[in-house]
Formats: structure tokens, C-alpha cells, sequence
């Protein structure tokens, strides 16, 4: 891999702020009811809610009638500041730190949105802190899950724990964990299967590995991270209420964040549902994958493409 860490996050970072600038015009109109209008439509088309979107607008338009946000930079400044107030209070990006090893990560989805992968990339990034980390291969029934993940692990300079093809995943979980407290461990990261949110059956299977993990070291899991596609918009939102009637989701991971302009869900996930936004995707290396920073989000919608 070329370059410095920080030269790699400009560059992945700056594609990011592309994708996300396409929502507001550089030339945000001073007044104008069409104008408002289409901001609006363009905040909405971008997945931050009806509700968020609406407020924001009025915010904007408010600042024009009191006559106190001067020109089009103070409007977008207005725009800025209702969008950051939706993250007031966030501990910023970034996981949950544990009182007492490991730390237990337990990561969560629907088929194909990329949970595999996602693991890989927390992992690599775990252990290029200083870290050491188990990855725990809890998918048990599709083809060449346990394989992937091990390769992965392997990658990253993981230990890896996997149990036989069709196994219980709740097993696998709670082998990991004794694994890392033979080992002293930082982290498990348990890979799951990927689950429609509509099949009951595998989601009360998934509340059991969540279960197995709380009885096996107290406080865990210490985050149960959501991934979703960023490209598909609000039903992600759909998705995220659904895992959450199962199982105790603490934080959304976004993936391709850096190829889509609909980037205001992790707006809706916060302001619907009270669920931060943790990691972002960014790329499709080992290393593309940052904490969710909400002021570098807001920059990059207010940002010219």
C-alpha cells in the first residue's frame, strides 16, 4: 500500500465529500420559495427524512426572514449547523471500549451486504492500532463464509476461530470467547450470517448468539453493529428497526459511503431511531474504512463537487 495512513484517508475521504456534495448546491439561493423547495426535495431524495429535511428548510428560511444570515455562505452555514445538531451529544466515531478484555464486536445484517468484508476491515484496522483480535466465523451456513473470513483474519493478522459448515453459530461465538481469555485477548469481532429481517426463525437464532455472548462475559456484546448498503436508502431505516426488535443494535456501519450522493440516512438512522452511525466504508481495501466524523459529513454536503 502507497502512500502515508493520512495520505490514503485524504484521498478516500475526499471521494466521500464528492459523492455527498451532489446533495446541496454550491449556490445556495438567498429567498425564494422554488428555491426552498428544491432544497428541500433535494434533502429528502438524499435520504435525510421528511421530517429532518422539512426542518432544516425552515431553518434556512427562518434565517431569511430575521435577516440575519447575510449572504448565500451564511445561509449554508445556518443549514450546517441544523444538520450537525442532529449528532449533538455523540461520543463521535468509533467502537466501544470494554471495562474489562476482550472487547466483544458482534456484527449483524442482511444477505450480501457485505458483514464478511466489514469484519475483515475492523479487524486490520484493530490490529494496526496496537491490538490484538479473534475473528469469530459464526456464519455457519453459507458457502465459503468460513474460508473468507479466515483468509480475512489471516490478512489483517487476526486469530481466527471457525466451527464446522452448518454449526451452531451460537457455539462458534462462545469458543471465540473462551479462546481470547485463554489468549488474553483485546477483541472478538463474531461474523454472522446474513439474514433477511422478515425470516423470524434466523432472527431469534441471532438474539440467541446475542444471548450465549452476554451469559459467556458479562457485558457483552459491547456493540452490536448493523451493516447496511448506503445505496439503499431508506430501507436501511427498515432494516435497522427490524434487527433492533431482536437484538440490542448499537451502532450502523454504512458501507459504500464513498458511491452515493443518498449519504442523509445516517441523518434518518439518527434521528428515527436514536442509532449512531459508527464506521463508514470508504473503498473496497482493508484499510478503507473510517469512524463517521458528523463534521466532515456535514462539510461534505456543503462542500462544492
Amino acid at each position: 500500500m502507497g502512500g502515508t495512513a493520512a495520505g490514503r484517508t485524504a484521498v478516500k475521504g475526499g471521494l466521500w465529500r464528492r459523492a455527498l456534495a451532489r446533495i446541496v448546491p454550491r449556490s445556495l439561493p438567498k429567498a425564494g420559495a422554488a428555491a426552498f423547495e428544491d432544497l428541500e426535495e433535494r434533502l429528502i431524495a438524499a435520504d435525510f427524512g421528511v421530517g429532518a429535511s422539512m426542518r432544516f428548510v425552515e431553518a434556512v428560511e427562518e434565517a431569511v426572514r430575521a435577516g440575519g444570515a447575510g449572504d448565500g455562505e451564511g445561509l449554508r452555514r445556518v443549514l450546517a449547523d441544523s444538520i450537525r445538531g442532529v449528532f449533538a451529544g455523540d461520543a463521535g466515531g468509533g467502537l466501544a471500549v470494554a471495562d474489562a478484555a476482550p472487547a466483544v464486536y458482534l456484527v449483524v445484517g442482511v444477505n450480501g451486504v457485505g458483514k464478511t468484508t466489514t469484519v475483515g476491515k475492523i479487524a486490520h484496522r484493530l490490529v494496526s492500532e496496537g491490538k490484538s483480535v479473534i475473528v469469530a466465523a459464526a456464519d455457519t451456513y453459507r458457502a465459503g463464509a468460513i474460508g473468507q473470513l479466515e483468509r480475512w483474519a489471516e490478512r489483517a493478522g487476526a486469530g481466527f476461530v471457525g466451527g464446522e459448515p452448518g454449526g451452531d453459530p451460537a457455539a462458534v461465538a462462545y469458543d471465540a470467547l473462551g479462546a481470547a481469555a485463554a489468549r488474553g485477548t483485546d477483541v472478538v469481532l463474531v461474523d454472522t450470517a446474513g439474514r433477511l429481517h422478515t425470516h423470524g426463525d434466523l432472527m431469534r437464532e441471532l438474539a440467541k448468539v446475542e444471548r450465549v455472548i452476554g451469559r459467556r462475559h458479562g457485558g457483552a456484546p459491547h456493540e452490536t453493529l448493523l451493516v447496511l448498503d448506503a445505496t439503499v436508502g431508506q430501507n436501511g431505516l427498515v432494516q435497522a428497526r427490524e434487527f433492533s426488535r431482536f437484538v440490542t443494535v448499537t451502532g450502523i456501519v454504512l458501507a459504500k459511503m464513498d458511491s452515493t450522493a443518498r449519504g442523509g440516512i445516517v441523518v434518518a438512522l439518527r434521528e428515527e431511531l436514536g442509532i449512531p452511525v459508527r464506521l463508514v466504508g470508504v473503498g473496497e481495501g482493508p484499510e478503507d474504512l473510517e469512524p463517521f466524523d458528523a463534521d466532515d459529513f456535514v462539510r461534505g454536503i456543503l462542500e462544492a463537487p
